[in-house]
Formats: structure tokens, C-alpha cells, sequence
């Protein structure tokens, strides 16, 4: 197979999969465990040592489990340890990141309207805060701060904040919230890596060692731990954003993101509650509901849009003009300004549509051209847009496209 593009777009495919299967394994061990831990219940006869207990029901076999706050008074024969889930959910986030938003930083990263930026300069952009984020954060949990957990998760909000809005004056809107949401994920994983799995080894060698266990590094494992269940809804919202213009494609997203993590908050509040045996507080779905509300309405509400005169004026790079240059480009552009820019404009003529699907605008020669290998896969290739072509395209206009893109210069990097 010869088209580097439609390999690429497998590969893309194939690092998407496991990214949500590991995400599942990883989210769901997650929750289990937080609902394990405050369901357990203290009852006569435990064991010493041990914190609590809980019987469970699953697949036809009942499950007896118990709790050792600091360690057993002796190390089991077999021992699991709940690490992997989490690695390879970054590992192939990450891999997502560099094969989508890297690679295709020209239409899926960099918004020439906010800051014009060579592709090598976004990507260390992009590389850089996912890390730098990390060292402040984990600063501020070894700080005083440490000792006060709600004042430290308020800081981490502000924190989170502050990275949306800095996100969005520079990336695309799309690129703004996955990129803050692999900022938070890059929290949660070094979390697991660099605190919570070094601490549980430290009381494994000493239980191995005959020696007491420290409980610190139990209580310091707790902390990161709770982060992590808190973060991980409006993590799985924002990877999911990407996908609806009505979340990114707005200068709101960052606050948008913002109610987000206070959503995660009140939903993960009711549930974690409820599995501790305190009720279920209803009132936090009020809230919940509350801040959707206000999400739907910062959605539609008024804000600065590029107008169509100011993207024709854009300045092109040599790369487009070159695929502009040529064969095909013609014939190709009026396919796409005929049967697409009627839903992918900056005012959608289509009933029905009001803003671009998934932000991608196909208006303009530097519009078309930064699309041109969507175009390609999703118009030229398959059939998949126009959806249930609605707008009549061609068989003649999609080979127009595929004969274009296939035509194009060997310096495109799509080719």
C-alpha cells in the first residue's frame, strides 16, 4: 500500500483504540478502588493491622476483602500491583498527541490568528507545559500546602486556569482543551509514577526487611490519589471535546473547561459520599445542573469571530501556494467550496448547522489547503462527508479530490 495517508490515519486509528481501552481499565480500577476504600467497614475480629472490610458479589462468586492502612504483618505470596492501566493510558495519549496534533500541527495546532508560530516552536510549546505543569504542581503537594487539602485543590483549580487561558492564546480551540486535558492527565500519571508507586515500594522493602512500616508514605499516596479521582471526569470530557465544536470552537473554553472540573468535582462528591455511607446529596446535582447550563449558554454566546474577508486576506506559506500551484487544484477547490462550505463556513448556510463540524472551515484557498488531507480521507478516499451526502457530491468531484491531493508536491508532508 503506497497512500502514506491512509496509513496514517490507521496508525492514528489503531493508537486511538488502545488509548480508550487502557483509559477504560485504568478510570474503572480507579472508581472501584475509591468506592472499595470508603465502603470498607470496621467490624470485630479483623486481623491486626487491618482498617476494614468489605464483602462484594460479581459474576456468580462472592469476594472477601480487607484493608491494611499501613502493611499485613507479613508479605503476601502474590501480590498485584495497579500501575500499568495508568502508564499506558499516557503512553498512548502522548503518542495520540504527537501523530494528531504534532504532525498535523499546521491545521490541528497552530492558529495563525493568535500567534503565528512555527511548527517546531508548537510542539515545544506543547511538550514543554505538560511537564512544566507537573513540577509546579507537585511543589505546591510537598509545600505546607500538602497539610491542607482543600485550600491545595482550590490553588490546583486556579492552576488549571490559568493553563486554559494560556492554552488558548496560542492553540487552536481544539488544541486548547486536549492539550489541557493531557496537562491533566500528565498530573494524574505522575502521580501514580513518581509518588504513589515509590511509596507503596518503600513499604514493601520494609515489610520485606522485617522493618515497621512509616505511615507518611501512605498518607502522602492518599493525597495524589484523591487528585486523581477528582481530575478524572473533566479529563474524559476534554479528550472528548475535540469531537464538538460547541465545547472548543469558542474564546469561552477555557472557562468553559473551568465549570467542567468544578462538575467533576459535585458529581465525584455525590458518588464518593454515597459509597462512604453518607446519603446521597442531591443538592450536588443541582449544582451540577446549574453550571451545564451556564456551559450551554457560554457555548452560543456572542464572541469575536474571524470574518470571511480577514481569512481571504490571510498571507499563504509556500506550502500552500504550492498545492494551490498544483494540478487538479481547481477542479478539486470547486468540489469543496461547492458541496462543503456550506455546513464548514464561519456562517453555516445549512439549516440546522450553526457552527462548523469539528471547527473545520473550508472556505477559503488557506482554509482548503490546511484541511487538505481530512479532505482527502474524508470526501476523496471514503464517502463519509458530505454525510449521507446530503449535498450530491460526484463521483467525478471526489476523484477531483483524490487526483489533487495525490498530485501534490513531495515536500507536503501529507503526501
Amino acid at each position: 500500500m503506497s497512500d502514506f495517508a491512509v496509513i496514517w490515519d490507521w496508525l492514528a486509528f489503531a493508537i486511538r483504540w488502545t488509548h480508550v481501552v487502557t483509559a477504560i481499565c485504568w478510570i474503572g480500577s480507579s472508581f472501584y478502588f475509591v468506592a472499595l476504600d470508603l465502603g470498607l467497614r470496621k467490624v470485630p475480629g479483623l486481623p491486626a493491622g487491618a482498617h476494614g472490610e468489605e464483602w462484594q458479589v460479581h459474576g456468580g462468586g462472592f469476594y472477601h476483602i480487607q484493608k491494611y492502612l499501613v502493611a499485613p504483618e507479613r508479605m503476601p505470596d502474590h501480590l498485584i500491583w495497579f500501575k500499568w492501566e495508568s502508564y499506558m493510558t499516557w503512553i498512548s495519549g502522548a503518542a495520540l498527541l504527537m501523530v494528531t496534533y504534532w504532525v498535523g500541527s499546521e491545521l490541528f495546532l497552530i492558529d495563525p490568528a493568535k500567534m503565528e508560530l512555527a511548527p517546531w516552536q508548537a510542539i515545544l510549546i506543547s511538550a514543554g507545559s505538560l511537564s512544566i505543569g507537573w513540577l509546579v504542581y507537585t511543589n505546591l503537594c510537598k509545600s505546607k500546602l500538602g497539610e491542607t487539602p482543600t485550600l491545595l485543590m482550590l490553588l490546583l483549580f486556579v492552576l488549571l486556569m490559568a493553563m486554559g487561558w494560556g492554552y488558548n492564546q496560542v492553540f487552536t480551540g481544539r488544541a486548547t482543551m486536549l492539550h489541557l486535558g493531557a496537562f491533566t492527565a500528565t498530573i494524574m500519571t505522575a502521580n501514580v509514577f513518581f509518588i504513589i508507586m515509590p511509596n507503596q515500594r518503600i513499604v514493601v522493602a520494609d515489610l520485606k526487611a522485617g522493618r515497621p512500616a512509616d505511615p507518611k508514605y501512605g498518607k502522602i499516596a492518599k493525597l495524589r490519589s484523591t487528585h486523581n479521582n477528582y481530575l478524572t471526569l473533566p479529563v474524559v470530557f476534554l479528550m472528548l471535546s475535540n469531537h464538538y465544536p460547541l465545547a472548543f470552537a469558542t474564546e469561552y473554553n477555557w472557562i468553559i473547561a473551568g465549570l467542567i472540573f468544578l462538575m467533576g468535582v459535585t458529581i465525584r462528591h455525590f458518588f464518593n459520599t454515597m459509597h462512604a455511607g453518607g446519603g446521597m446529596k442531591w443538592w450536588t446535582w443541582a449544582i451540577t445542573t446549574i453550571l451545564f447550563i451556564i456551559v450551554m449558554w457560554l457555548s452560543t454566546a456572542p464572541m469575536f469571530r474571524q470574518t470571511l474577508e480577514e481569512a481571504e486576506a490571510r498571507v499563504l506559506t509556500p506550502t500552500q501556494q504550492a498545492m494551490i500551484d498544483s494540478p487538479g487544484w481547481e477542479d478539486a477547490s470547486n468540489a469543496v467550496l461547492g458541496r462543503c462550505a456550506m455546513c464548514h463556513a464561519r456562517e453555516p448556510g445549512y439549516e440546522g448547522i450553526y457552527t462548523a463540524p469539528k471547527g473545520v472551515l473550508l472556505e477559503t484557498p488557506d482554509d482548503i489547503t490546511r484541511a487538505a488531507r481530512e479532505i482527502y480521507i474524508q470526501a476523496g478516499v471514503t464517502h463519509a462527508m458530505p454525510p449521507a451526502n446530503v449535498s450530491f457530491m460526484e463521483p467525478e468531484e471526489r476523484q477531483a479530490i483524490v487526483d489533487w491531493y495525490r498530485g501534490l508536491p513531495k515536500s507536503y508532508a501529507w503526501n
